[in-house]
């Protein structure tokens, strides 16, 4: 059994991260795997990048010049939709003819259009498509923030300048997606039940399978160390007390919270017991919040190697994701695996991930777009009292749910079922 892993990138983003962690997983696993990129940014020998890299980047502006002119020249929400008009055929690689199922993960940005994935379709080869948003069986966002339009069809896309219109371009994506998936079936994979309920609301999703399978990560690189010897790394002061952690790939990003971060801290700093407390902010933008957040602030930018991430993780104390929407963060598997409990609000997958109650809480889930109860969270978390039993139970919450042997298995088990289910139909 060969299985080809389809990413746009091999590292650069969530998406790209875990897709490159279940290849490692399943190779662990006895299964023979590829990674077919858009982008490579390493020699690893198991990941093929597609050829002529001068027309992705072209069909990456080109589809980013037509979301601009729907835009009406806006750069508001410039990448907040994806139309996938353009992109690279792959099913005349040596690594697509070498594969018995096809693995899509997040294909944007000018890897694959919607042409691209009809022909994947045609091949007769077993699809199986990880959704890390709802682009896969929506239209043309990647959260629905509320809308249910990807429910009956789209059309008045509140993306659009002035809501669009009954047959605006998210309407006859929409279609076009019908279309395609009219002809082909798919195993739609969600990372969290948060987004599996979702998707099976999509009109696409009838006659589709829809099932959910969380990341896995490697608890041999992410896993509890010395706070004191990985601040130290990291070049921060000694002597620090409790370090609360923000992290983003860009951490402007309105999805993920920031304001309410900030405004949380705000009300820490009015405690006089929460004096000694600091923040260490990792990722893109990070200089750009430093005079909002009234605490001493570590700026650490946007890092990349694996090893400083990990120490970034043990030298906090409490990590904090107040995520508008999201699936299930890799950041928050990240900071449990290395024994770092976490605070975020109830929404998307980050309940699942996070448990306040029970026999093993791990966390505080507060309320969402509440930053009252985000400080109760952050406050309740570094109590000295229940600190240590929250880092060992989240420490096992991750080898329980998130192991590399544990979703490799899981995913082995679909790729037979659907060479199964060919097999049975030929």
């Amino acid at each position: 059994m060969r299985i080809l892993i389809v990413n746009t990138s091999e590292k650069t983003g969530g998406a790209a991260v875990a897709s490159h962690r279940l290849m490692t997983a399943l190779q662990h696993h006895g299964v023979k795997v590829k990674m077919l990129v858009g982008e490579k940014l390493s020699d690893n020998p198991s990941v093929a990048v597609l050829p002529h890299r001068w027309l992705q980047s072209l069909h990456f502006l080109w589809e980013r010049w037509c979301v601009f002119c729907h835009l009406h020249f806006s750069r508001q929400g410039l990448f907040e939709i994806d139309l996938a008009n353009a992109g690279t055929d792959i099913t005349c690689l040596p690594e697509f003819r070498e594969a018995d199922v096809v693995h899509l993960q997040w294909i944007n940005q000018g890897m694959l259009s919607l042409n691209d994935i009809r022909r994947i379709l045609q091949s007769g080869k077993p699809v199986v498509w990880t959704m890390h948003d709802l682009w896969p069986l929506s239209s043309l966002c990647h959260y629905a923030r509320g809308c249910d339009g990807f429910k009956n069809g789209c059309g008045h896309c509140r993306l659009l300048p002035g809501g669009g219109s009954a047959h605006d371009v998210s309407r006859k994506v929409m279609l076009r997606k019908q279309r395609l998936l009219a002809n082909g079936k798919v195993t739609f994979v969600t990372c969290s039940e948060w987004l599996a309920e979702q998707a099976r609301e999509s009109v696409l999703a009838q006659g589709q399978r829809v099932m959910s399978i969380p990341n896995c990560i490697d608890t041999a690189i992410y896993c509890p160390g010395n706070r004191e010897e990985a601040r130290r790394r990291l070049g921060l002061p000694t002597g620090l007390g409790r370090l609360i952690l923000f992290v983003s790939q860009k951490v402007t990003d309105r999805r993920k919270g920031m304001n309410y971060f900030v405004e949380a801290m705000h009300l820490l700093a009015s405690e006089e017991a929460c004096g000694d407390y600091g923040v260490m902010v990792l990722g893109g933008h990070a200089e750009e919040v430093v005079g909002s957040i009234p605490q001493a602030v570590y700026p650490l930018g946007y890092v990349s190697d694996e090893q400083k991430i990990v120490d970034v993780y043990r030298a906090a104390d409490v990590y904090v994701l107040p995520s508008l929407e999201d699936n299930l963060p890799n950041t928050i598997m990240e900071a449990m695996a290395c024994g770092t409990p976490c605070v975020g609000f109830s929404t998307g997958g980050i309940p699942e991930m996070i448990d306040a109650d029970g026999d093993y809480p791990n966390g505080y889930v507060a309320q969402a777009s509440d930053a009252t109860d985000l400080a109760r969270g952050i406050r309740q978390v570094l109590r000295a009292d229940c600190y240590d039993v929250y880092a060992q139970n989240a420490v096992r919450k991750v080898a329980v749910s998130w192991s590399q042997q544990r979703v490799a298995a899981r995913y082995k088990a679909v790729y037979e079922e659907c060479l199964n289910a060919q097999i049975a139909e030929s």
